[in-house]
């Protein structure tokens, strides 16, 4: 039987994993917090056999990445929409996005922690198009051909929204001399 305090502690343990992997790929924090709950929804349903497993982090993230992606396509149409909107040039919504580091130690210092926060905004203004495939390739480490499966999408399309995300933030930093310092 699932013992409540328990699942408390797991869930803390995990719960900033599992809103920063829907967050990045949604782009909102209502939807990434809405995604989130249902992850540990499941969780908790399965926490007899995934509360001691050393496997749990990866269970949660792969969770959490397939209903952002599962959100994601239900709404295609309207974020694929917003991408095309972009792609006609307004100088006020630049794209960003690129090598985006994401240091897993605790040790990081605050220089690093505002360049990263940074990325993360930038991150963010990128359209869906561009910024899940992104998240998808440097986050969350899948290929070019896994992230085409997942999108239901061409290779190339995936090979061009990376290529232009990367681009857009390229653009973006050398504006932004906190970064282009690093």
């Amino acid at each position: 039987m699932n013992d409540p305090l328990q699942f408390e502690v797991f869930m803390r343990n995990y719960q900033n994993m599992v809103f920063t992997t829907a967050f990045r790929l949604l782009g909102s924090e209502a939807e990434a917090e809405d995604i989130a709950q249902e992850v540990f929804l499941k969780a908790f349903e399965r926490f007899d056999e995934l509360g001691p497993s050393p496997t749990a982090g990866g269970w949660l993230k792969t969770v959490a990445r397939n209903l952002s992606l599962n959100h994601l396509s239900r709404y295609r149409a309207r974020w694929r929409f917003f991408s095309e909107f972009e792609k006609e040039g307004d100088e006020g919504h630049e794209d960003f996005a690129a090598n985006l580091p994401a240091p897993d130690t605790h040790d990081q210092t605050m220089e690093t922690a505002d360049q990263r926060e940074i990325l993360e905004d930038a991150l963010q203004k990128l359209p869906p198009a561009q910024r899940v495939p992104l998240v998808l390739y440097h986050f969350e480490n899948l290929g070019y051909e896994e992230i085409a499966a997942k999108l239901k999408v061409s290779l190339g399309k995936v090979k061009t929204d990376i290529h232009r995300g990367r681009e857009a933030l390229r653009r973006k930093l050398q504006f932004n001399p906190e970064i282009a310092e690093a």
